[in-house]
């Protein structure tokens, strides 16, 4: 097949899969996974109970079941009296789900990032966010103003995270560090999965005063509140010292390049005042490649242009970054997820 013809028909793909995503959203706030919850039921079945029309419910459901969220049920029933079944993939789609994958796809599909995504035209002409075209206002801001929205947001992070905490616990050697600081850790999820991995470690969850009370419950019930403190504050102004590792997992690539250099300069001070020698700024983002391989962070660079200031970035980037606010890049250390850990240290001043 021509080049030509292969690239017209991922141009077709990609216009098709945002079809199956709004399908998938339809699902998702009907709730028609926990009406599957028990067993198999025609479309028809479905429609009675969630009051819609059939038929058209009938061609959500077929399409979706192309996904492997639903499976057909053998049999010779057509139309709006096929049965479907729930596969273990759509149990996720469930509500109260672990994985937190109902609410990705009800934020993602939501009106808040079809009203960005709405505006990118005019999001890439003025430079303006999509939250503040649309809303007149940041996206973080909008969250603080709508709970139901800001709740799915934050529940869905998890979906998000998937195994990447595992993953990256695993696959960076955490074990020369003895307290670790999760700058903006929400409720620590990454930082946990780090402690439960390193039984000898101890650490700090740093977020905003609305977020840690979300934080001492997770962490408490996980049974680590005897090792592990939860502290309020804005890492745009300071962070807690104490530390010999600082972990800024996903929050660069929320910010410009200025708020970037703010948000590592306030951790640069507290490493410097804790360990100047030996501390280290532990940064977790996905680096994108410098060509054109195929990665999630390019997708997700998309995401961040709609609804925020931010970006995700490559390696060079990256070091340019820190370089602005006196961290040099020791290495980047890959994972078994889509996200690196960045080591970096304070650059040392010149002796004069």
């Amino acid at each position: 097949m021509a080049d030509a013809e292969l690239t017209q028909r991922s141009i077709l793909d990609t216009m098709h899969s945002a079809f199956l995503a709004r399908a998938l959203y339809v699902l998702a706030e009907l709730g028609v996974a926990d009406l599957l919850a028990d067993g198999p039921r025609s479309g028809r079945e479905l429609a009675e109970a969630l009051a819609v029309e059939p038929v058209p419910l009938h061609q959500v459901l077929r399409a979706v079941a192309s996904t492997g969220v639903l499976r057909t049920e053998p049999g010779d029933q057509t139309g709006p009296d096929q049965r479907f079944a729930l596969t273990d993939g759509g149990q996720t789609l469930r509500e109260g789900h672990r994985s937190g994958t109902r609410d990705l796809v009800l934020t993602m599909q939501g009106p808040v990032f079809w009203d960005c995504l709405r505006v990118l035209p005019e999001r890439v002409a003025t430079g303006r966010t999509g939250p503040e075209i649309a809303y007149g206002t940041t996206f973080f801001d909008y969250l603080g103003k709508d709970s139901l929205v800001a709740g799915r947001f934050h529940r869905m992070m998890v979906a998000t995270h998937g195994g990447e905490p595992a993953a990256v616990a695993a696959g960076y050697d955490f074990s020369w560090a003895t307290r670790i600081v999760d700058v903006g850790g929400g409720i620590g999820t990454l930082l946990l999965a780090v402690l439960d991995a390193n039984p000898a470690i101890r650490g700090v969850v740093f977020d905003l005063p609305d977020v840690v009370s979300q934080a001492r419950t997770h962490i408490a019930a996980r049974g680590l509140a005897g090792r592990c403190e939860v502290v309020g504050g804005s890492f745009l102004d300071a962070v807690p010292t104490g530390g010999d590792a600082y972990l800024v997992s996903r929050i660069l690539h929320d910010w410009d390049d200025e708020t970037c250099v703010r948000i590592l300069r306030t951790c640069g001070a507290a490493l410097r005042t804790a360990r100047p020698a030996g501390g280290r700024l532990l940064v977790v983002e996905k680096v994108l490649p410098d060509n054109d391989e195929p990665h999630l962070g390019k997708t997700l660079d998309l995401i961040m242009l709609a609804t925020t200031s931010g970006r995700e970035r490559t390696a060079e980037e990256y070091r340019r970054l820190l370089a602005r606010a006196g961290l040099r890049i020791g290495r980047i250390v890959p994972t078994d997820s889509a996200s690196s850990v960045i080591e970096a240290s304070l650059i040392e001043p010149v002796d004069r």
